[in-house]
């Protein structure tokens, strides 16, 4: 080997790990939805990969992350359909000096259009004679899932065009989103099963957008708007005309568009909307650039993986460096002990951050992270504080804040030695029956509105109770007794009468969500309604084995084996034993299973008078195709099933919001 071949060989290697690095944060961000890089670390590697691929031309490689964007593609379960046009991906921007350097490329005096960039999936949407046919994920950029089901539970997006303008083929792009009151509500569900949370809105839509059952998607709540029109003769020279046109025939477009002539005109954009952003009900992460006129977008043309006519501007994430205090540890309701970084306060995004988790023991090592550092705290998704580094330690430490050596091996509440299951990031307490966290966290899970929904007993009144004998366990509850209760601290008789009245109504909580409320580990709401309508009394659950749990929708080996070991403690039985004596619902009838999912996501309002079937056959027929049934008209109503003499008041609304009314043999054709 010469001295040249010497000096480049590090390079060379460096090239094959970037490679190797890139590709897998992809994977990792496409298909896992856990990144575990910055869009801006990303794009730095990613630059640093081309420019050692210009160094080394003998080495292209079309795999290479610089040929071909990440893909979503997944293994099983959805049609992989070929795209009519690439969906490539965007160059990304950091500065203005960058934005500037891109409008100097472009013809002069060109028109700009500058949009919101939505943190969510792209998807595209063929329409065939005003009919939505298919809606594919973005995939490799060449081929998407079919995500058609899923994409038909957003009642954002229309079925069906009825104008007589509209083309014999167009496709719509756009970003699914979930928006930021449903990430929040879906993170507490999980938290709540101490699940593993969602890190941002785009990871919670992507994997919610996968899944196999439209029905849980829809629960989920997603959104979507649009932001680019393809196919043949369409109308309009512009894509702000076409997008414009979108939105007379009834897409969701975004309000922020804006055509610009110049750079300080892009810029003014850009500062109204990094601050402004913070007040859209959904998660944006910087600003899309595109020529308007679509003839200079053809001339532009292409690279490899992005259009030569777009670009975007990602604003810069927020974090702040302080001080990591001290790290104490939580223990939740199933054992899981969590470590907390408790910080020296910072603001951030308009609130003063003191805490953040650091999630388990691997991360706290993986970042190297101990009380006395100073710590990089940043807003995941301008919401949830997360730390994402340290500063120099020889220079920032604070040698006054005693060390804490590593990870506790006792339960920090009761002592208990803590186990690790292989396989799971997180320690754990065993000690179910004896360790307080997870004593008052059962009672706090069953007494909570989606379970028992018993009013009064909240986290104070159950700590309450707890210190004073009164709880144990979640079969104490239906022992308690006026007396008992009107004596405590802050409670009097009438509050007393209101808990027990909340404990006997408890009594006819229907028997899914009894056994939601019994906490087995994993057994969410969803997951517990399955099992429900498979198994309708408690006694047939108890006998099931894993091998046949496993056989029900969206339940797993290790859910199936907690079952299985949740039935085999005595102590568990002895709890249910008391539970079936104080009158609770250990059986019910079979949920029947809706016949289509034609409807599903949709709430469908029933107004007048019918020829065919009667109201309630209509709401059983809504019911069976998976659809809902809504009294009062709103914004999320999808249509009404309008008869005959229907109620002037729902017909003015439906006409103010812009609700579709369809009559009884309109509903039925669908129905076919």
């Amino acid at each position: 080997m010469d001295l040249f071949s010497e000096i480049e060989a590090p390079e060379r290697e460096e090239l094959r790990a970037l490679r190797k690095e890139l590709e897998e944060a992809n994977y990792k961000y496409y298909v896992l939805n856990m990144p575990t890089l910055s869009d801006r670390e990303f794009d730095e590697k990613m630059h640093r990969l081309q420019d050692l691929e210009a160094m080394f031309p003998d080495m292209f490689d079309p795999k290479s992350p610089t040929q071909h964007v990440g893909s979503d593609l997944g293994k099983k379960g959805f049609e992989q359909v070929k795209h009519k046009y690439p969906m490539l991906s965007l160059a990304n921007s950091y500065s203005r000096e960058e934005i500037e350097d891109w409008v100097r490329k472009l013809p002069s005096g060109v028109e700009i259009v500058c949009e919101l960039k939505y943190d969510g999936l792209s998807i595209s949407l063929w329409y065939e004679h005003g009919v939505l046919v298919k809606a594919l994920t973005r995939g490799d950029g060449q081929q998407g899932d079919n995500v058609i089901d899923n994409i038909k539970t957003i009642p954002s997006i229309p079925w069906k065009i009825e104008r007589n303008d509209v083309p014999a083929f167009f496709e719509l792009r756009g970003e699914v989103l979930l928006p930021w009151e449903r990430f929040e509500a879906l993170n507490k569900e999980r938290e709540e099963q101490e699940e593993p949370l969602f890190a941002n809105p785009r990871n919670a839509a992507s994997g919610t957008l996968k899944l196999q059952d439209p029905r849980e998607v829809a629960r989920r709540g997603l959104d979507a708007y649009l932001y680019y029109m393809l196919g043949e003769n369409l109308p309009g020279s512009t894509h702000f005309e076409r997008l414009s046109t979108a939105r007379e025939w009834g897409f969701h477009i975004s309000d922020a568009i804006k055509v610009c002539h110049s750079v300080d005109e892009v810029m003014a954009y850009i500062a109204y909307w990094d601050t402004e952003r913070k007040n859209l009900p959904v998660a944006t992460d910087g600003i899309v650039l595109k020529v308007n006129n679509l003839a200079q977008q053809e001339e532009l043309g292409y690279t490899a993986k992005t259009p030569r006519w777009a670009i975007a501007y990602k604003f810069p994430a927020e974090k702040q460096l302080t001080l990591l205090r001290e790290i104490t540890y939580q223990v939740g309701r199933t054992g899981v002990v969590t470590p907390v970084a408790n910080l020296e306060p910072v603001q951030l995004s308009g609130t003063m951050v003191q805490r953040a988790t650091l999630h388990n023991e691997d991360f706290i090592k993986s970042l190297d992270i101990r009380p006395g550092d100073k710590v990089w705290v940043e807003k995941g998704g301008e919401i949830i504080p997360k730390i994402v580094g340290r500063a120099d330690r020889e220079e920032t430490s604070d040698p006054r804040i005693p060390r804490t050596p590593s990870f506790p091996s006792c339960c920090p509440e009761c002592g208990t030695p803590l186990i690790r299951v292989e396989g799971e990031a997180a320690w754990r307490c065993p000690n179910e029956t004896g360790c307080p966290p997870q004593i008052k966290g059962k009672i706090e899970h069953f007494v909570s509105r989606k379970a028992m929904n018993i009013d009064g007993l909240g986290e104070e009144t159950i700590d309450l109770f707890y210190q004073k004998g009164l709880l144990h366990n979640i079969a104490d509850i239906y022992d308690l007794k006026l007396e008992d209760i009107a004596v405590q601290e802050r409670l009097g008789e009438k509050s007393a009468q209101n808990i027990l009245d909340g404990i006997e109504a408890s009594k006819q909580v229907p028997w899914a969500r009894v056994l939601f409320a019994l906490g087995i580990r994993m057994v969410g709401e969803t997951t517990a309604k399955k099992i429900a309508r498979k198994y309708n009394t408690i006694d047939t659950l108890m006998w099931a084995t894993a091998e046949q749990l496993c056989a029900i929708e969206d339940v797993g080996p290790q859910i199936a084996e907690n079952i299985v070991k949740y039935f085999e403690d005595i102590r568990n039985l002895e709890i249910l034993d008391r539970l079936r004596k104080a009158g609770l619902q250990f059986e019910g009838e079979a949920e029947p299973e809706p016949t289509s999912d034609k409807l599903a996501g949709m709430s469908i309002v029933i107004s007048g008078t019918f020829v065919h079937h009667s109201r309630d056959e209509y709401k059983a027929m809504i019911e069976a195709n998976g659809g809902k049934n809504v009294g009062s008209v709103s914004k999320k109503t999808s249509f009404i099933l309008a008869g005959d003499n229907m109620g002037p008041e729902k017909r003015k609304k439906a006409e103010d919001l812009g609700i579709p009314l369809k009559t009884e043999e309109e509903f039925l054709e669908m129905m076919n």
